[in-house]
């Protein structure tokens, strides 16, 4: 790879796998791209960045940054029961290393092809190491799973276990050894947009769980004026999680975040067909609670265990945690 920015371009573009000319007319190479969506579909828009320092230490194995820059990105999709369409990448790099380079960009292609989305644009430039994902994607107009529909009765349900990524932060914020499986969990989360798909037309509401799960599912409260009432002892926690963190295994599965798992609420007389659904996909769905109407003077929010939750809005970029 040479060490010039076009050099590393080329490279990039090398890497991905061309875009379908029905879908993706004009990618990389243009001003911008154009893209065409189905018939009757509506276009789905996010767009994360990850800094280093701030959202990843900086001796990451730069394959695992790869996919997680697209996979935090692709999770959005999922939440919103969506189909990858195309993505682009904005790099900033402090200097050109052709090796840290190369496996980034292919930790991140392989990802790519994994969920079957194409690279259709981006910039680099030189800066602090950085990684903006813009992922678009698809879904059938007016069939978008949104936060705010959740609705009193609902049972509320997750996929995947909660906490394993947290309990891998904790342990290396504390240089502590890491467990394996928890390490995977943090560094290569598996966004769950088969899952996403499949729940179009049995969840009311859905939302990834990134910033933790009472944060989250507060969210969807919050939005969809409800209480949502969690039982800590039905969350999927992992053996191996207990085992490496005992004394606040719970805290991680409630409150760590970088799961990337979906939190879903939907009518009890869907439940039994959506976990059909989610075994089909090989992907555990856990009911952990349900959601009901606010009492007389009561604020929409998170009840966990039979009293309300403290109020947690995620991680404040200038604030710190909440």
């Amino acid at each position: 790879m040479a060490a010039t920015e076009f050099g590393l371009i080329d490279r990039i573009a090398a890497a991905f796998a061309r875009p379908d000319p029905a879908r993706a007319p004009l990618g990389i190479g243009d001003d911008a791209a154009l893209l065409r969506l189905k018939p009757g579909h509506e276009l789905v828009l996010s767009t994360d960045t990850l800094n280093a320092g701030v959202h990843f230490f900086a001796d990451v194995p730069p394959a695992d940054l790869g996919h997680k820059a697209l996979a935090v990105n692709l999770s959005d999709l999922a939440a919103m029961g969506a189909e990858p369409l195309g993505f682009t990448l904005a790099l900033s790099l402090p200097a050109i290393d052709a090796d840290w380079c190369a496996a980034l960009i292919a930790g991140m292609a392989a990802t790519a092809a994994a969920h079957g989305i194409a690279l259709v644009g981006g910039d680099t430039t030189r800066g602090p190491l950085s990684l903006t994902v813009t992922v678009l994607g698809e879904l059938p107009t007016g069939q978008a799973l949104r936060r705010d529909r959740a609705r009193p009765g609902d049972v509320v349900a997750v996929s995947g276990r909660l906490g394993d990524a947290a309990g891998a932060l904790r342990a290396l914020l504390a240089s502590e050894p890491t467990d394996p499986a928890l390490l995977q969990a943090l560094q290569r989360p598996e966004p769950r947009l088969a899952l996403g798909r499949a729940l179009r037309g049995l969840a009311h509401a859905a939302v990834d769980v990134s910033d933790g799960l009472l944060a989250d599912l507060g969210h969807i409260a919050r939005a969809s004026g409800v209480v949502a009432r969690v039982d800590s002892m039905r969350l999927p926690v992992s053996a191996v999680l207990k085992a490496a963190r005992p004394a606040d295994w719970a805290d991680c599965a409630l409150a760590g975040g970088d799961d990337y798992e979906l939190c879903v609420t939907l009518p009890p007389a869907h439940w039994t067909e959506a976990q059909a659904r989610a075994e089909a996909l090989g992907v555990p769905l856990t009911r952990i609670g349900e959601c009901r109407a606010p009492s007389a003077g009561e604020s929409p929010g998170v009840w966990l265990d039979g009293a309300p939750a403290p109020v947690r809005r995620g991680w404040d970029h200038f604030g710190g945690s909440e």
